[in-house]
């Protein structure tokens, strides 16, 4: 019975002290029925008497039944005495016998060996309508291989009468136990020989929670270790040759005593072998350091030897790629280094003819001169067409990518989500489309089958312009179907995709263009922003306009800018451009919200050329190519009147340095002053620039 605590004793029968010991009986349960028979014993209390038997207890094998009058008395007894124990004893003997002589079943009080369908079933009057158990006498059986084949169900049915004619069938959970219950000791009775053992019960303790780790037990012990040096007794002796006695002395040394060591001369023979060590020591210490001395120089040499070979091939690779792109130009810096690379020659061909030549030689080759440049002019211009359509061409799929592009927003966690809708999924059919159509050189059939669904696509809306486009497609198939040539067909498949063109950046047929177009819809809007270029006399946005930030008129067009420089100074500002993309990629790495190098754009070359000549303050390199420039004070914000032009590597040593007053000399610091406050005279005309100056004046006072 689960609950209950402490230890009761209860009687088994003799020699079954290892046997399984089962739950006290019901008035450890907590039973109040009052007992007629009672047990003898010495100095027994709440003690039940079970059979003398040497069989342990059965348990059924199904349900059982028993009548009240089969089931066995439980005795429980406060004192009893020799007689009354006998005749109590003989009594149930009888009982026994007749219930065995009228009954076939043979039953037990926790388990018996039931033969046939019969059931257990107690009164109602015995129960008082609870639920508290009774153990049944144990039957002595003359056969135990029953007993151990036997085992007990985990639920057993047990029939409960609950009137004269009414039986309520209830189901018993039976628990097993997990271990092996303990003896706990008792005593015996001498005059019937019973013995009764201490038993006890307790409610099954509950598992710690798992942690996941396998824990150990081990003691430990702190060791003190104790040395203490003993000299134990070596006893010796010798003989000598005396009367009666031979010992021989071949084995015997002869030992002449040397010359007498004072302490003096000790000293001075261990200061000479002290000597002898350090000087030993002191060359093996000095071949190490010279050792890593050559080892340091050696992989000194071969870094700086690896950095040339990497600055020549750098190099070489910038002439080459710069060479390449003068041959095959195709973006606007390309045809500038193409534009500077003939002002160049034509300035030393000038040079070399006024120099060897006068009169009318010198007249006749300048002529030959100006034709050459004619003609290099008129090569460069046809370049220049070749590279604007296929730059028109990329230009148009870029265009017709971004608008099929999906929508992309960035989360909380950093992970980008995409999402298509209606209008980004019509924008890429559309560009699938072109691609196909605008395709050379593929067969008839997939020619012909992409001419139809373009003419099923634009069909979906009727307007004067897919009309047009309706009728050109028309007419192509009737060509092909016609076998004309594929070249006399260019100019057809070129209209076709000029007017498909149209078509897609109509945002009534493609609703995702609206976004991206630079024309707005709204036509009003045109008038907010439009400027008017003096050279080209054109109307254009102002985004069209170099706008220099101290001038306050509006100047020639950036196209009309490309010409001038194209006709008369052929100037390259790839180097330059260069320098400031660098810059800014160093400034957005501070993260310090800096704002004056974006406002340098136009001015740049102008520090380049005028305040530091194209050179580098340190080294006086002219490799624009090899030139950045960064802050003269890394702690305050870069602007034209803290910067320094170096080489790469010297700037990457500059930007490493913490005190400026000790790295560099007086003079040097002298003279980039004087450059910084030349710059802030210049950018002092400019009126955004004004704003900026007390910025930059409190920055310094504050470091």
């Amino acid at each position: 019975m689960e609950g209950a605590s402490g230890s009761c004793p209860f009687a088994v029968p003799a020699g079954t002290r290892a046997a399984e010991q089962h739950p006290a009986g019901p008035r450890q349960a907590g039973s109040t029925e009052p007992s007629d028979e009672e047990p003898p014993g010495e100095g027994l209390d709440h003690h039940e008497v079970m059979g003398d038997g040497d069989q342990g207890v059965l348990e059924p094998e199904g349900p059982f039944s028993a009548s009240p009058e089969n089931a066995s008395p439980v005795a429980s007894t406060n004192s009893s005495t020799l007689p009354e124990l006998i005749s109590s004893e003989r009594e149930e003997e009888t009982s026994r016998n007749a219930v065995l002589s009228e009954n076939v079943t043979s039953s037990t009080g926790t388990g018996s060996v039931i033969e046939g369908t019969q059931t257990v079933m107690w009164s109602r009057a015995e129960f008082h309508e609870t639920t508290q158990s009774e153990k049944l006498c144990l039957e002595v059986l003359p056969s135990k291989a029953a007993q151990q084949d036997y085992h007990m169900p985990d639920v057993i049915a047990v029939r409960v009468q609950m009137g004269s004619d009414s039986f309520h069938d209830v189901a018993v959970k039976i628990e097993r136990p997990t271990f092996r219950k303990p003896f706990l000791g008792g005593f015996k009775n001498r005059v019937t020989g019973v013995e009764f053992h201490n038993a006890g019960s307790q409610t099954v303790p509950k598992k710690r929670p798992e942690k996941g780790t396998t824990l150990f037990c081990r003691e430990t012990q702190t060791v003190f270790e104790r040395n203490r040096y003993q000299q134990t007794t070596n006893p010796t002796s010798t003989q000598m040759t005396k009367r009666g006695l031979y010992v021989s002395n071949m084995s015997d040394k002869l030992i002449t005593p040397g010359k007498y060591l004072t302490a003096e001369e000790y000293h001075k023979r261990r200061l000479e072998a002290v000597i002898v060590l350090q000087k030993y020591f002191r060359r093996w210490h000095a071949r190490n350091v010279v050792q890593n001395l050559k080892e340091k120089k050696r992989l000194r040499l071969a870094w700086e030897a690896q950095e040339e070979l990497q600055r020549k091939k750098e190099k070489e690779d910038k002439l080459r790629m710069e060479q390449e792109r003068k041959l095959n130009p195709k973006t606007k810096e390309d045809f500038e280094l193409l534009y500077h690379a003939l002002e160049l020659w034509r300035q030393e061909e000038t040079e070399r003819i006024n120099r060897t030549l006068t009169g009318a030689e010198r007249k006749a080759a300048l002529c030959g001169l100006l034709e050459q440049e004619t003609e290099l002019i008129a090569s460069i211009g046809r370049h220049k067409l070749n590279a604007d359509q296929d730059n028109q061409q990329k230009a148009v799929l870029r265009f017709l990518d971004k608008c099929a592009q999906p929508k992309r927003w960035k989360a909380c966690d950093g992970k980008i989500t995409e999402m298509d809708t209606q209008y980004t999924l019509r924008a890429r059919e559309l560009l699938e489309i072109y691609r196909s159509v605008s395709m050379n050189d593929i067969p008839k059939d997939e020619r012909r089958d992409v001419l139809l669904l373009l003419r099923g696509t634009v069909k979906e809306h009727e307007c004067k312009l897919t009309e047009e486009i309706v009728e050109l497609i028309d007419r192509e198939l009737d060509l092909m179907a016609r076998e004309v040539k594929e070249c006399n067909l260019e100019g057809l498949r070129k209209r076709i995709c000029t007017l498909f063109l149209q078509y897609i950046k109509i945002p009534k047929f493609n609703p995702e263009v609206a976004k991206i177009l630079k024309v707005p819809p709204d036509p009003l809007k045109l008038y907010k922003n439009i400027h008017f270029c003096r050279s080209c006399e054109n109307y254009l946005p102002a985004s069209e306009f170099p706008i220099p930030a101290n001038s306050r008129t509006i100047g020639r067009c950036h196209l009309c800018c490309k010409l001038d420089n194209e006709a008369r100074r052929r100037e390259s500002f790839l180097k330059y451009r260069l320098i400031l993309e660098s810059l800014r990629k160093s400034e957005a790495d501070y993260q310090d919200d800096a704002t004056i190098v974006f406002l340098v754009q136009q001015h740049l070359q102008y520090m380049i050329e005028n305040i530091w000549g194209c050179q580098s303050a340190l080294s006086a390199c002219n490799d624009l190519y090899d030139l950045v420039m960064v802050r003269w004070d890394k702690q305050q914000e870069w602007s034209p009147w803290n910067t320094i032009l170096l080489t790469k590597d010297e700037a990457d040593a500059h930007l490493k340095l913490d005190n400026l007053q000790e790295a560099y000399e007086a003079p040097f610091i002298h003279g980039i002053k004087h450059k910084h406050i030349r710059a802030k005279k210049y950018f002092a005309q400019i009126p955004v620039m004004t704003s900026l100056f007390h910025r930059s004046d409190k920055q310094a006072n504050a470091s």
